[in-house]
């Protein structure tokens, strides 16, 4: 019998502001095996940092990063003309704050992946990839992963500056053709019906989602995101975790390099 394939489920947290989506997040870290807890460029301080980790270690979740474009307005998802040294000291801010917190917890920033508007750029593989990178460097532990979309230009990149990288897939938006995602503001951009998303994510696990268009793409994923502040969060997460049981997938984080 051929051994179960692993896959990692993750979720970006720490972004609630009232009892409900706190509610929703905890919820939420009983079945995702990651989390990328926002650290104050698109939301999250020191306190949602420290519950959100406290919370994650006592189920055993691993504990990623979130780091965002300083633009809590625009909760990260706008583009933004910043200087990149501008940039990279607030990436460098972001990820030392979550850092003196999961060292306080007794743990430690085991990835990193760029929220919003930043995670599309750096994705590209240009300049905002390389501050982000070296942000990372600077901030975190050898082995710490980079989180990027899977198939994008950024990956070979990162195999070129010797960096661990996870590719990435999403269980609840919808592909475009070229393998981006949907914008937001589009029409079923965001599933809302756990099935559908379940159904994607395993068709992820298993290499290839069905674009928008209807055409197939190739797709290798390591991890499937599923996005925290999607009202159906959790119903969509049980659906997913049930899929990949039925299919013979173990759901768990990557070994650190």
């Amino acid at each position: 019998m051929s051994p179960a394939r692993c896959i990692d489920l993750n979720a970006d947290l720490g972004e609630a502001t009232d009892a409900e989506g706190i509610d929703t997040e905890r919820a939420l870290l009983s079945l995702v095996t990651t989390a990328h807890i926002a650290c104050g460029g698109h939301a999250g301080d020191e306190k949602s940092m420290t519950a959100t980790v406290a919370a994650a270690l006592v189920l055993s979740v691993r504990v990623g990063a979130h780091p965002s474009y300083p633009d809590t307005a625009g909760f990260g998802r706008r583009p933004m003309d910043i200087d990149r040294g501008e940039l990279g000291r607030s990436l460098c801010d972001q990820l030392r704050a979550l850092a003196g917190v999961c060292e306080e917890a007794g743990t430690a920033i085991e990835s990193v992946k760029a929220h919003g508007a930043l995670y599309e750029e750096a994705a590209k593989g240009g300049a905002v990839y390389l501050t982000l990178r070296d942000a990372v460097r600077a901030t975190c532990g050898a082995g710490t992963a980079l989180v990027l979309p899977s198939g994008c230009r950024a990956m070979a990149m990162c195999l070129r500056d010797d960096l661990v990288a996870w590719e990435e897939g999403f269980c609840d938006r919808a592909y475009r053709p070229d393998g981006g995602l949907v914008d937001r503001g589009t029409a079923g951009a965001v599933f809302d019906e756990p099935e559908a998303a379940a159904a994607q994510a395993l068709s992820l696990a298993r290499g290839a989602v069905v674009a928008v268009d209807g055409s197939l793409l190739t797709l290798w994923v390591d991890t499937l995101c599923i996005d925290g502040d999607n009202p159906h969060a959790v119903a969509i997460a049980t659906a997913v975790r049930r899929v990949m049981d039925e299919a013979g997938f173990e759901v768990r984080a990557p070994a650190r390099a």
